[in-house]
């Protein structure tokens, strides 16, 4: 059956959502490009984008429900439905997945009671499994409200979302502090974070992520990013890297790691994890370069 109209937001929300939907429209050329911002601030509203949203967004920008819902539903960062307080991403595709992300979601989905996009009963935690985190370098990836949480297993996974259904601090492994799902859509929706130290703490790319540009600056290179499993940098037996190693095919010796060289992320070397691959075990680390 058709839907009624959606209702419009109370009168003293209406107005604060106007005044800033208004600021944002100010800073596009076109009032319709502004249509994305628009939608992370009705989501900062309400932790979704209902049609009340919708119908407000389509309003300030002159756009048909229609077009604004065609916009909503294509993009996943939207949520269409009523979400916990954080966003619990966990990176299944090809690297994070071989590498325990699949593990690390099937356990999350065992220990929390929920299936993919689903919320808690407490309103805390929305899992949901995410095809790219976009932090390969540091499989398998975890992000909370878009921060990234790094080199992951089952258990530190369970720890998360325990610290943060307890409301006991967290802390990213790299990037700005964490704040509620609400929050980071009012900050994606292009209002400054205004929380102390917040901005500056947001920080740059990981070692990982920057051993290509090291290299297309001509610095010398790390010792070797990725080693076959079973043959890390102290592998013992006829496969073990040394200075005198055969390189593949009899190739002849492979160049000598260079001194103080260092593992950057998970998957440099074989780590103790990995519940997808018991027989080979390979995974997060305790410390970046560890």
């Amino acid at each position: 059956m058709p839907q009624l109209p959606a209702p419009d937001y109370p009168a003293d929300v209406r107005v604060r959502l106007e005044a800033d939907a208004k600021e944002v429209i100010a800073r596009y050329p076109g009032s319709r490009s502004a249509l994305l911002p628009l939608l992370h601030l009705v989501q900062s509203e309400e932790g979704h984008v209902s049609r009340t949203g919708m119908r407000f967004c389509a309003e300030m920008l002159d756009l048909t429900t229609a077009e604004v819902t065609a916009v909503a539903t294509f993009y996943t960062m939207y949520r269409r439905k009523p979400s916990g307080d954080y966003q619990v991403g966990v990176c299944t595709n090809t690297l994070c997945a071989v590498m325990g992300g699949d593990a690390i979601f099937d356990e999350l989905k065992r220990h929390l009671g929920v299936g993919n996009d689903e919320t808690t009963p407490d309103g805390k935690v929305t899992l949901e499994h995410i095809e790219c985190n976009a932090a390969c370098d540091f499989a398998p990836v975890v992000m909370v409200n878009w921060e990234f949480f790094d080199n992951q297993t089952p258990e530190s996974a369970k720890r998360l979302v325990d610290d943060l259904r307890e409301g006991r601090p967290v802390e990213p492994t790299r990037g700005a502090p964490l704040c509620t799902y609400k929050e980071t859509a009012r900050i994606l929706a292009g209002f400054p974070d205004e929380r102390p130290g917040a901005v500056a703490a947001s920080g740059g790319a990981g070692p990982a992520s920057l051993v290509g540009l090291r290299l297309a600056r001509g610095e010398t290179p790390q010792a070797r990013v990725v080693h076959p499993r079973g043959e890390g940098p102290h592998a013992e037996g006829p496969h073990a890297e040394g200075p005198h190693a055969e390189g593949p095919r009899g190739e002849g010796p492979r160049d000598e790691p260079q001194p103080g060289s260092q593992h950057l992320s998970s998957h440099d070397a074989p780590q103790q994890t990995s519940a997808s691959d018991p027989a080979h075990p390979a995974g997060p680390v305790d410390e970046e370069g560890e």
